[in-house]
């Protein structure tokens, strides 16, 4: 039975199938594996399902440590994404102990400044990443008070140029205090002994002997030196008491001679030198009251000058007249633009008594009168016009004489001045009124007048000139072009020195520059705002808004 074959299983006549045992005793020599296959006691179709069944189970149990390595690996990330600042965080903490660790090496190794491995700028760099460092801080002070001892040190050796440089490296960190001190004032000692103190004073006794207060070699210079290195030598005291009087006297003698400019040039000189000279109160209420009598007598001075011209008292002998009152106004005010406006009234006046007197035939007398205008407004289009319509009567006409018939122009000479009078409307129009020489509209319309004193149509233009100049003033106002404006006022102010108009144009010119001053100084371009403020100071000096502008630019210096 053991070398028999399964039977086939039988099929009846209908086709079935009918189930046979098989070989029973192969079947029982086979090995046990139950890992593979049913026992043998199941069938075979059994069997194939217990197999199959047991397959998954197989694969789920080889899988399930993958499965719980996602689940970390997700737990993890989401942690990882909900704490990402903290984790950040740890990354300039980390990144500013290293550089403090650093900046401790470099400050024991003796790498004070001068390279990024310095400890300078490693605690520096520290104190950029956490400014409310301790650490860093006093990081830097360690550096600064070695830099300290690095100068005693450069000092004591007699390297001062080593030693100054330290010093300066301590001072820019410490801020000052008594030990920067110390070392300052060594080191000035030992540059002192080294230039010899007793030179040093022979040559300021020499200087103050011979009024010599000012410069490198002055008095002032002199006993400065000394007195920077040895504070308590009374002989340098003494000298600078002695410079202090001397700058007194010539203050005092300046506003004898009615010298103001001088008198507060001298005392500013005097208080920067010497800020708690005894005498300095009283010469500082001394000029000040020395301004007060000026600006009250400069006042009547111009109002009696105003009188005169209304009552026709042009010049003369003496002071009665308005000529006289102006200069005095001048002379007690320098630069003042009412007093110069006035004297451009007088000579104003002067051109129209000379076109009188050319009109009356008087050569001699429209000349003398031409003349005295042209000291006061040489560049006047008036004066011009009236020069020329004397020179075309004749040069050789006797004084009181009637002019004679002016000459009959060549066709040459008639086309050269209808040339210059087109070339002088062009340059007028393009803005050239006085400038450039030669080129200008003023310098054309004079040159046609040259060659016809009478010509109408260059008189007419060389007269407009004063009118175009103030409508060029008022458009470069309008636009902002200050300077533009500026300059259109300085021609004006030659042109026509008695126009009226001149001073409300001042006024409007100098309050556009204050405003460009403060605009400046709010955004924090202080050199521009200084620039802007000395122009409006040059034309508005008594603006009161010339204080509040320049406290602004002061303020805005200051700000980070």
């Amino acid at each position: 039975m053991g070398n028999q074959r399964p039977v086939p299983p039988s099929r009846d006549s209908q086709g079935r199938t009918e189930p046979v045992l098989g070989d029973l005793d192969r079947l029982e020599a086979q090995p046990d594996r139950t890992d593979e296959r049913a026992p043998p006691s199941f069938s075979a179709d059994v069997s194939g399902r217990v197999r199959r069944a047991a397959a998954p189970r197989t694969r789920r149990r080889a899988r399930w440590p993958l499965v719980v390595a996602a689940v970390i690996v997700v737990l993890g990330g989401s942690w990882v994404w909900t704490h990402h600042a903290a984790l950040s965080a740890l990354l300039p903490r980390t990144q500013l102990n290293s550089l403090l660790t650093r900046g401790n090496q470099a400050l024991a190794a003796g790498k004070l400044s001068g390279g990024p491995d310095s400890a300078r700028a490693l605690f520096e760099a520290a104190r950029a990443l956490d400014p409310d460092s301790e650490q860093a801080l006093a990081g830097l002070q360690k550096v600064g008070n070695a830099q300290l001892q690095r100068a005693r040190a450069a000092l004591q050796r007699g390297d001062l140029a080593a030693a100054r440089s330290a010093l300066e490296e301590a001072r820019s960190l410490l801020g000052g205090g008594p030990g920067v001190n110390e070392v300052d004032q060594a080191i000035a000692r030992a540059v002192l002994r080294g230039a010899n103190i007793d030179i040093l004073i022979g040559q300021g006794r020499a200087a103050l002997a011979a009024g010599r207060i000012e410069g490198s070699d002055g008095a002032a210079t002199l006993f400065g030196k000394v007195l920077q290195g040895d504070p308590g030598n009374a002989v340098a005291r003494h000298g600078m008491d002695q410079v202090g009087g001397a700058l007194a006297a010539r203050l005092q003698a300046q506003l004898q001679q009615n010298d103001r400019a001088g008198a507060h040039k001298t005392l500013d000189e005097l208080a920067g030198l010497l800020p708690h000279y005894a005498q300095l109160p009283a010469l500082q209420a001394a000029v000040a009251q020395a301004d007060k009598q000026a600006e009250t007598q400069r006042d009547q001075y111009l109002a009696n000058g105003e009188a005169d011209l209304r009552a026709g008292k042009i010049t003369g002998n003496g002071d009665d007249n308005a000529l006289a009152q102006f200069k005095a106004a001048l002379a007690a005010d320098p630069g003042n633009a009412q007093a110069e406006a006035g004297l451009g009234q007088v000579a104003q006046a002067l051109i129209v008594q000379a076109n009188a007197a050319i009109d009356a035939g008087q050569t001699g007398a429209a000349k003398a009168l031409l003349d005295q205008a042209a000291a006061l407004a040489p560049k006047s289009a008036d004066l011009a016009a009236a020069r020329s319509r004397l020179a075309s009567g004749g040069v050789h006409a006797a004084a009181g004489a009637a002019l004679p018939v002016a000459p009959v122009l060549t066709p040459v000479e008639s086309a050269k001045v209808a040339r210059l009078v087109q070339r002088a409307r062009l340059a007028a129009r393009r803005g050239d009124i006085m400038l450039p020489p030669g080129d200008s509209a003023y310098d054309l319309y004079r040159s046609a007048l040259a060659i016809d004193g009478n010509n109408a149509a260059a008189l007419a233009g060389l007269r407009s000139l004063a009118t175009l100049t103030r409508q060029q003033f008022a458009q470069a106002l309008q636009n902002g072009n200050l300077q533009h404006a500026d300059d259109m006022l300085a021609t004006l102010e030659q042109l026509d020195p008695g126009d009226a108009a001149a001073l409300q144009m001042r006024h409007q010119l100098g309050s556009a520059w204050l405003d460009r001053a403060d605009h400046d100084a709010t955004l924090g371009r202080a050199a521009d705002a200084r620039s802007a403020l000395a122009e409006a100071r040059r034309l508005v000096p008594d603006d009161p808004r010339i204080g509040e502008v320049n406290a602004r630019i002061g303020q805005s210096t200051v700000q980070p």
